[in-house]
């Protein structure tokens, strides 16, 4: 480990928000993963762009951690700096139709946050287990609703620590995916346009949601959701029975018979199993179907 590095981020956040060989599989869903070389906690937009700018000059490689809901981390874990935005990046606050959350902040709790102010339009994310941040990356759905609906702006920061806002247009959002997956923005920032509605009527819908999830998915076995995207025309998880691997596994890794589309790990598993199934199930699935799943996981570090 670079002792500039640590002296530099001592000199930027409290010592006590800095952690070296930190264990990722406390910092993900999937509840695997090997150490962060270093993982920083920013609390405020002044430190971030005093690290970003760091990191790009000195060519330390980095990155931004959500809830980790959407990620795979190796059993040999990430060689560089992980940040995870804290402090006022949690916050939400709710002006007329509008809400604005930081980055860190979970997509259940802005989606609470304007079902207490009748707000409607956010329901489709209460239930959804990451943050705002990675919600408008991947453009989150669930249950005919995603975020491309409800986004007005983005305030992200680039590389030299400028700070840009993006419109809806320029986020050019796609299925599961955002102008953000291939430029060096991180986002500090959302504001979400909804509708006045009946507090009452978005309080049930919230609750709907929250009993279908727990009927038709895996929700007591640690996952990242649903792992692979939905193949157009079809579904994943129709295509993962009809090729004969519900309740397939590697090691500890397994795909959930409760919902095909859904790896789960049995509290045994490692990055390297879960790796593993994810290939397992896109090979076999290609084999009998000759429609290849994309996963939606993001494979971070040595495996």
């Amino acid at each position: 480990m670079s002792k500039a590095l640590i002296d530099f981020l001592e000199s930027v956040v409290p010592t006590e928000n800095i952690r070296q060989e930190e264990p990722m599989s406390g910092h993900t869903t999937f509840r695997v993963g090997g150490p962060a070389e270093v993982l920083v906690s920013v609390e405020k937009k002044g430190q971030l762009e005093k690290v970003i700018r760091y990191l790009n000059l000195t060519g330390w490689p980095y990155f931004l951690l959500g809830r980790g809901s959407n990620l795979l981390v190796g059993d040999a874990g990430y060689r560089g700096v992980v940040i995870r935005l804290a402090g006022e990046f949690s916050e939400v606050r709710v002006e007329g139709c509008r809400v604005t959350a930081g980055a860190a902040a979970l997509l259940s709790q802005a989606s609470r946050a304007a079902m207490e102010k009748a707000l409607t339009g956010l329901e489709f994310a209460s239930g959804i287990p990451g943050s705002m941040g990675g919600g408008v990356r991947m453009n989150a759905g669930a249950y005919g609703g995603e975020m491309s609906q409800i986004v007005e702006s983005v305030q992200v920061m680039y590389k030299d620590g400028s700070i840009l806002v993006l419109d809806r247009e320029t986020m050019e959002f796609g299925y599961r995916s955002s102008v953000l997956k291939d430029r060096p923005y991180v986002v500090t920032e959302v504001c979400m346009k909804l509708r006045e509605g009946s507090r009452e009527e978005i309080a049930a819908r919230m609750n709907d949601l929250a009993e279908r999830r727990r009927e038709k998915q895996p929700l007591e076995y640690a996952s990242a959701g649903s792992t692979f995207k939905r193949p157009e025309g079809s579904f994943a998880g129709k295509l993962i029975m009809e090729a004969g691997l519900s309740g397939a596994s590697v090691g500890g890794a397994r795909v959930s018979e409760k919902h095909c589309g859904f790896v789960i790990n049995d509290g045994t598993a490692t990055a390297a199993d879960i790796a593993a199934l994810i290939g397992k199930v896109t090979d076999t699935v290609m084999e009998r179907s000759g429609i290849r799943l994309e996963p939606e996981v993001i494979f971070l570090g040595d495996f």
